[in-house]
């Protein structure tokens, strides 16, 4: 069982990655400060797993409270917060219990936001279930809910004490979920690891077609990334690079989600197509060839990811763009490549370099 340490001074935790690891009550036991959890997890995620991972609580004297919210991203909002507010509240969940995230990343946005504000701070944990969630969500403290106006307005900063990576969950994920997953792999590899970016493009068909190995090789790497970036960067204030190459396709990809409506676009696949944006803009910029871009763009597409983002509109775009939690004193920030394997931050580019780029990667 590989475990990676997320080191973050008296609030390092770790990330445990491996096969069967729901039935490890031991190391979320090892965690709590009190024998006692609320678990949440949504109406697709709980019949698979909740009664599992409840029962192997249990079975150690940790006493479980279960809660249970729709499932997608049109739920991250505050009528769903208020739904595991009132549980936690109907429980009687004090100031020791410790919420426990078991999904995809919309819950664990969702519990880990309750965990930053129910009676000012309590315990959190991430037992992640989808690939998108055990490489990027659930890994850093970002949590919160949408707006209409905006994804993830509404949020804190709240660690985790564990994350907890089963890979055996991914074998009852949706085809889909796991190409949505990907993207956020792959994204890695083009930041800051051009080895990892290689292997992916050696081994893409192994890791759609579920082999273990490769997935697990994935999944650890990838957290490696995260936890390195997020030990050097918590709260995303570096004023060039840290934290915030982590956003490469996200920006664009964020308007696609908003614009759409949520739930329309996964998650991964809105940033798959806003990678693609991403990296033409910076050949347009003179960072990247277009060899380069196509590069991006086959590798997305052997991922069964989107390449082409939505017809909204350019303008339309722009307009969603700057409600973007990276525009800085009215200047959109923006994650692009320096070439491949290297991101940065730009803040200059020109509204009708933007308007071009976005004309040409829309359907």
């Amino acid at each position: 069982m590989p475990t990676l340490k997320v080191e973050l001074g008296e609030r390092r935790y770790p990330i445990h990655i491996g096969a069967a690891l729901l039935a490890r009550a031991e190391l979320i036991t090892a965690a709590l400060p009190t024998p006692r959890v609320a678990i949440v997890s949504n109406d697709v995620v709980a019949p698979l797993y909740l009664a599992r991972l409840a029962g192997a609580l249990r079975a150690e004297g940790v006493r479980v409270a279960e809660i249970v919210v729709p499932d997608g991203e049109s739920s991250k909002n505050w009528a769903t917060l208020n739904q595991i507010f009132d549980a936690l509240l109907a429980e009687r969940c004090d100031r020791a219990t410790t919420i426990v995230a078991l999904g995809g990343g919309v819950v664990g946005d969702l519990a880990g936001f309750a965990a930053a504000t129910y009676q000012r701070g309590v315990p959190f944990i991430q037992v992640p279930t989808t690939l998108l969630a055990q490489v990027d969500s659930s890994v850093g403290g970002k949590t919160g809910i949408n707006h209409p106006r905006g994804k993830n307005m509404i949020g804190a900063f709240w660690q985790p004490r564990l994350v907890l990576a089963d890979t055996d969950t991914l074998g009852t994920l949706p085809d889909r979920e796991l190409s949505a997953g990907m993207a956020e792999v792959i994204k890695y590899g083009l930041i800051r690891d051009l080895p990892f970016l290689e292997w992916l493009e050696g081994n893409m068909e192994r890791l759609m077609a579920r082999d273990p190995e490769a997935l697990a090789f994935a999944i650890e790497r990838s957290c490696a990334n995260k936890a390195e970036v997020v030990a050097g960067d918590e709260h995303e204030t570096a004023k060039e690079g840290g934290r915030a190459l982590l956003n490469l396709g996200h920006t664009f990809g964020h308007a696609i989600e908003t614009g759409v409506g949520y739930g329309e676009w996964l998650h991964g696949e809105a940033v798959a197509a806003g990678t693609v944006m991403a990296a033409e803009l910076s050949r347009r910029l003179g960072w990247l060839t277009g060899a380069d871009v196509e590069r991006v763009r086959r590798l997305l597409a052997r991922a069964a990811l989107p390449v082409r983002g939505a017809p909204l509109g350019a303008e339309r775009y722009l307009d969603l763009m700057g409600h973007d939690k990276k525009v800085i004193a009215g200047r959109l920030r923006l994650v692009l490549l320096g070439r491949l394997g290297e991101a940065r931050t730009h803040a200059d580019a020109a509204p009708a370099l933007l308007l071009a780029t976005i004309d040409a990667c829309c359907a």
